[in-house]
């Protein structure tokens, strides 16, 4: 049997009769395009509500329908379309009678030739309330006056029983019956909330002031406590939630929950009762806050304390810059001008040679002296956690992140960030860097806060900067931004006439350490100062605790190697073996010369003869070096002490 023009037919039936529906369906339908704002189809229901013929309302926008309720339809679309199926009462659509109207939408999501397509059924809810009013009408009639009376009864007794309760009581009071439509409030209620009796009365209660949590959140009236004493008859008692006000503030109160049931036990209605918070509730969050602020702050001091206790372990440079060099007086001219201001510092120079030192006498001469000066070592720190090391880390953010941890820049806050081998960052953390000293802000590692700092940085490298930024290993604007105020830290070698100093101050602490009395010869000084120093004052440092170590019958035993080039070397810098030497003018040996002159007599205090005298240190007759001082026009041998 030939089947296929019956089934034919029957699809054709099929597309015409859903047509049919759709167009003659009682409640109100539109097909809309919520992506191109569009009204795709409507019913004559549709019209009818929405007052407009039907080519009319195809032409008017979706979003024209509502006026200025565009977010909360907007809410209501990305609701239908994450969920499905949606439903609220929220909307009001304008009439073309400029009318508003109160309506439930129930919206479900569609998909038709790759459109997402939005079903819309409009339901009017005063229309709705007709209906059930008859509907329970209905009822009564077919319960007769009895079941009617009984129910008038409940309220009547509540209301006369506790009328003077109600008046007086000083928490705000509502009873609400089993549909959830007010009954009765109480003054209290009344001053709390701000609306009147009249204006709640008859009305959804949870749709007048429990619609919402306190951060804007709908709360859906199938979750409220207060409609769950109507299913299971129980008291609830709920702490934490708002109740919002006629003028849309919110109010958060403490609420009980008491169901009531008629004389055959049925439950008709609660009684809610319920007091203002918000005073107990700001305070709550006050006191988090502070508690949250203080454990911030304990576990900053603690940090703090770690820090400076492991500063004090491993320190072991001197607090102050000695020396009385021409190098060291332009140094501390520098540290001078710039340590009152706020300006970024780039101190470059050789390992060694005491660039924490001027850090240091920096931040001890600026205005943040009373808080840290915070050291990284950035030569030091693995890769992979520069990033948590700089700017800190929120629990679990990688593995072995078990808690939140603060950052060098964090605990630097008001104080100094040292960053000594800045170079050693890795490019793909400057540009970080770079935010931080720009805008003075950043985010802990697995954490979206922004956190702002108020950090002086002082950087320091033993690299050439400029350098690297064209070997592109270094940020071009990252190294114009450090280098602001640079100050350069001289080798030892460009300034031998500290060594004496330096050296002595060295002795006089290890000497101290180990209770002994130990002194220089003038042959140490000057072995010392023929010495080229690769190491500078670090490796100066190390000599002298050597020797103190070695010393045997109070003598010092320097473990140094002799220095090839002497004091050439000081001018012309370490050369390679293979090299050839420097030619010096007759004017460079004589200002090298006078240099060394003029060191002698500083460590001897201006002495010139006698065993501690400059002659006996520089290996040369009193009468000679009496004779040069004069050709030299070195002034008075005294003033040099």
């Amino acid at each position: 049997m030939d089947l296929s023009l019956p089934t034919q037919a029957l699809a054709t039936v099929d597309s015409s009769l859903r047509a049919a529906v759709f167009d003659g369906a009682i409640e109100a339908v539109l097909l809309v395009d919520p992506t191109l704002d569009q009204i795709v189809d409507a019913n004559h229901a549709a019209c009818d509500l929405l007052g407009h013929g039907y080519d009319s309302l195809l032409q008017i926008k979706f979003s024209a329908l509502h006026g200025s309720q565009l977010p909360a339809l907007v809410v209501f679309n990305q609701a239908v379309f994450a969920k499905g199926t949606y439903w609220s009462h929220a909307l009001t659509p304008i009439h073309a009678g400029g009318t508003q109207l109160r309506l439930e939408y129930a919206g479900k999501r569609l998909s038709h030739h790759g459109r997402s397509l939005l079903l819309l059924t409009m339901s009017d809810l005063e229309q709705r309330r007709r209906r059930y009013v008859d509907a329970v009408a209905d009822d009564y009639m077919r319960d007769g006056l009895p079941a009617w009376q009984r129910i008038e009864r409940v309220f009547q007794d509540i209301e006369r029983e506790n009328q003077l309760i109600l008046r007086a009581a000083g928490e705000g009071i509502y009873g609400v019956n089993a549909e959830g439509k007010t009954t009765f409030v109480n003054p209290a209620a009344e001053l709390i909330l701000g609306w009147t009796a009249d204006e709640l009365v008859g009305t959804e209660m949870h749709a007048m002031v429990h619609h919402s949590h306190h951060d804007g959140r709908h709360y859906p009236g199938q979750a409220c406590p207060i409609y769950a004493a109507f299913r299971d008859g129980a008291v609830h008692t709920v702490d934490g939630e708002v109740f919002w006000r006629k003028d849309g503030k919110p109010v958060w109160v403490e609420y009980t929950s008491t169901p009531i049931h008629d004389r055959s036990g049925v439950v008709v209605g609660a009684v809610v009762v319920f007091r203002d918070v918000s005073q107990r509730h700001e305070a709550d969050e006050k006191l988090h806050a502070a508690l949250a602020e203080v454990d911030r702050l304990r576990e900053r001091l603690q940090l703090e304390n770690d820090y400076l206790q492991e500063e004090i372990r491993t320190e072991t440079n001197p607090r102050g810059i000695i020396g009385q060099s021409e190098a060291i007086q332009t140094t501390l001219r520098q540290v001078k001008l710039v340590a009152p201001t706020a300006a970024t510092v780039l101190i470059t120079g050789e390992s060694g040679t005491g660039k924490e030192l001027i850090a240091r006498a920096i931040h001890e001469a600026s205005t943040r002296r009373d808080r840290p000066l915070i050291r990284v070592n950035c030569a030091a720190i693995p890769r992979e956690l520069f990033e948590s090391e700089f700017f800190g880390h929120a629990r679990g953010a990688f593995t072995g992140a078990v808690r939140d941890r603060i950052g060098r820049f964090e605990l630097a806050d008001g104080g100094t960030l040292f960053l000594d081998e800045v170079g050693e960052i890795p490019l793909e953390l400057q540009s970080k860097l770079l935010r931080v000293l720009q805008e003075g802000n950043f985010e802990r590692v697995g954490e979206e806060r922004t956190r702002k700092v108020d950090v002086r940085l002082i950087a320091a490298t033993n690299r050439d900067l400029k350098r690297e930024v064209q070997r592109g290993r270094f940020r071009e604007d990252l190294y114009f931004r450090l280098s602001v105020f640079p100050i350069e830290s001289v080798p030892l070698r460009d300034r031998r006439e500290d060594i004496p100093l330096l050296a002595q101050h060295f002795l006089v602490n290890e000497a101290r350490e180990l209770k002994t009395e130990l002194r220089l010869s003038h042959g140490d000084v000057r072995r010392l100062m023929r010495y080229d120093w690769p190491g500078n004052v670090r490796e100066l440092q190390n000599v002298i605790e050597r020797a103190t170590i070695l010393a045997q019958n109070g003598r010092l035993r320097f473990d140094l190697p002799e220095s090839v080039s002497g004091h050439a070397a000081a001018s012309t810098g370490r050369q390679k073996p293979d090299a050839q030497p420097a030619v010096m003018t007759a004017s460079d040996l004589r200002s090298l010369e006078r240099a060394n002159i003029v060191a002698a007599l500083r460590a001897c205090k201006g002495k010139v003869f006698g065993d501690d005298g400059a002659a006996a240190m520089l290996d040369m007759k009193p009468t000679t070096l009496a004779s040069r001082i004069k050709a030299l026009g070195i002034s008075s041998p005294r003033s040099q002490g």
